[in-house]
């Protein structure tokens, strides 16, 4: 379980430490009315190089630049196998639950004996709790042909497997640090969160015997409905890669029920409408499993279609808190944590700067509003005053081609003369940081 809470003793310290470089702790205005001084806080959405990238010849505002991510010590070999798919990768944000997504789908059809979609979901908990460990694709595959009950434990589920509720029961956050317009990873810190007890202790029901190893209704068909354009686009070459990936480990591995697995592209376009397109296209095309959405507020609009045509959506990202207890019919899983745990790193992280003073501007979906509620409570549990918060919220754009204008909100955070500024977001709230520069708020390392 992370430990947010810090002392006030250690809150005095920071703050009087801060107060040597900004002069803000003494009193609640900046010090100077033209120039206000923040440190720069991110999250999973936005603490990536293609973030860097995107900013261009202003890319040194985020130097010192802090966030976190869910994020596990990925083995250089699985890095290798991924740039092998695509050499050009420069992150690997969720690159390791894509990959772990797709494999469990494969692993659960196999011990089920059939493509049928409810007979996979009631699959897909066990075959991370209980039974026999294993941890890569050929082995897990030929215990499962064989109908031994299995423990996968992949590249990122590495501790607990999954609740009840299909989802991590446990979590590895990394704190990562921008400088030199790039994230540092020799800085990047890891911490982990969540209790083993809380997976699953309910055994899988027995799967239907499969004559000569082949089933009739195979091949098992995945559908892709990741972010391939829209505001999460800059998120989408990992995950594709490590789709890709597991896909082809898996066939090289025999595949699953006597046949190779498919996969049908599809585009989730951080748009409801793409989404709801693409999962109508993969419903007529006969996927079973359908591997995405990327942003949760995409998976929150889909997932009825989803559930009223018996598929299965599996999200390799999706982390708001609120999706652990949606009305899914059973046919909804993760691979990723859900925010009630990084909220608390993130207010860890913060807190161990000492800032009085934050401002936390998310974008106006269940993603954004979630983790802010998470990241509020925790701070304020740790002692900051509500009257000390600012929350502030901005409606993504409908065409991921115009702009968001943060000019106003920019202003309203100089007044308020905060110490911090975490921006939940994706690529969209980038405009943000350079609206907070021109406005005379410099973001400090």
């Amino acid at each position: 379980m992370l430990r947010t809470r810090t002392s006030r003793a250690a809150l005095s310290t920071a703050c009087a430490a801060l107060l040597l470089a900004t002069s803000a702790c003494g009193s609640d205005e900046p010090k100077d009315a033209t120039t206000t001084q923040v440190r720069l806080y991110g999250t999973d959405g936005n603490m990536l190089n293609s973030y860097a990238a995107s900013l261009k010849d202003r890319a040194d505002l985020l130097n010192g630049m802090k966030g976190t991510t869910p994020l596990t010590p990925l083995p250089e070999s699985f890095k290798e196998r991924l740039r092998n798919v695509d050499p050009k990768l420069t992150d690997y944000l969720y690159s390791a639950e894509s990959y772990d997504a797709v494999v469990i789908s494969a692993l659960a059809a196999q011990l089920a004996g059939t493509t049928a979609p409810a007979e996979i979901a009631k699959q897909i908990v066990g075959v991370t709790t209980g039974g026999q460990r294993c941890d890569e694709v050929a082995a897990c595959l030929q215990l499962a042909r064989a109908g031994q009950d299995i423990e996968y434990r992949g590249v990122s589920l590495t501790r607990a497997g999954f609740t009840d509720t299909g989802e991590p029961a446990t979590a590895s956050y990394g704190t990562l640090h921008f400088d030199n317009e790039k994230i540092d990873d020799a800085k990047t810190e890891f911490v982990g969160a969540g209790e083993d007890s809380g997976a699953s202790s309910k055994a899988p029901p027995r799967g239907r015997k499969v004559r000569d190893g082949k089933a009739k209704d195979a091949p098992l068909v995945l559908g892709g409905l990741l972010p391939k354009t829209g505001d999460l686009a800059l998120a989408y070459p990992p995950m594709a890669a490590a789709a890709a990936l597991a896909l082809a480990e898996v066939n090289a591995a025999g595949g699953v029920l006597g046949e190779p697995v498919k996969w049908i592209d599809g585009d989730d376009g951080t748009n409801p409408a793409v989404a709801k397109a693409t999962v109508a296209s993969h419903v007529g095309q006969g996927v079973q499993v359908i591997i995405g959405a990327g942003a949760s507020g995409i998976s929150r609009a889909v997932l009825p279609d989803v559930v009223a045509a018996g598929r299965i959506l599996f999200s390799p990202s999706n982390t708001d808190a609120g999706l652990s207890t949606v009305d899914d019919k059973g046919l909804y899983f993760r691979t990723a944590p859900p925010d009630s745990l990084q909220g608390r790193a993130l207010a860890d992280v913060m807190l161990r700067d000492g800032p009085r003073k934050i401002v936390i501007l998310a974008r106006k979906d269940s993603y954004g509003e979630g983790l802010q509620e998470n990241v509020r409570a925790e701070l304020e549990k740790a002692g900051v005053g509500a009257d000390r918060l600012k929350l502030l919220t901005y409606l993504p754009p409908e065409d991921p081609n115009t702009p968001v204008d943060f000019g106003g909100l920019a202003q309203e955070i100089k007044g308020f003369g905060p110490e911090a500024v975490l921006l939940i977001g994706f690529g969209e709230s980038m405009p943000a940081i350079t609206a907070l520069a021109d406005a005379g708020v410099q973001i400090t390392r």
